[in-house]
């Protein structure tokens, strides 16, 4: 049965390693659904949990995979979910670095950059969305997400501090107006 776990779980997250284009966010989606809903390892509740505490930790933000399988299977599965998250996409990134470097500037390059930013974003983009979902959003986290989006996109150069802090107030004063 362990074995199987494992087999799984390197299975799940090579694939993943790779796809990881724009960072760990593009893979939360589909890291969410094969966890919660295919495997049923963890609640959607625990994804949540898990995915706050990856955020709080120092580190990179894909800690999340090997939380999760720490939670599954122990120490050793934390261990082989890290191997199997990050030895894929790091061979991929050296050899693709190397040959990346070596025509640097040649019209396929530049196409090849514009075409991997759309993909970046989405991957990001499906992210959000899973963990919007999965957390039980109301209309006003939505709503927030939509200005807010939509005011970055606009304005691309402006600090996301300042939304952070807005939207920190605002979850404060309908908190507060609704208790009392």
């Amino acid at each position: 049965m362990r074995d199987n776990v494992y087999t799984t779980l390197i299975f799940m997250l090579a694939p993943l390693s790779l796809a990881s284009i724009g960072g760990a966010t593009g893979i939360y989606a589909p890291l969410q659904h094969e966890t919660v809903e295919v495997l049923a390892w963890i609640t959607p509740r625990e994804f949540i949990d898990l995915f706050a505490i990856s955020r709080l930790t120092p580190g990179p933000s894909s800690m999340l995979a090997p939380l999760i399988a720490w939670k599954v299977i122990g120490l050793s599965g934390a261990i082989v979910a890290m191997i199997a998250l990050y030895l894929p996409s790091s061979l991929l990134c050296y050899f693709t670095a190397r040959v990346w470097n070596q025509h640097r500037g040649k019209p396929w390059h530049r196409a090849c950059e514009a075409g991997l930013v759309p993909v970046a974003a989405g991957l990001v983009f499906s992210g959000v969305l899973a963990l919007l979902r999965i957390a039980g959003s109301g209309p006003l986290t939505w709503a927030t997400l939509v200005v807010t989006a939509a005011l970055l996109t606009w304005r691309p150069k402006l600090h996301p501090f300042p939304f952070l802090g807005a939207g920190a107030v605002l979850f404060l004063l309908v908190n507060w107006f609704q208790l009392s």
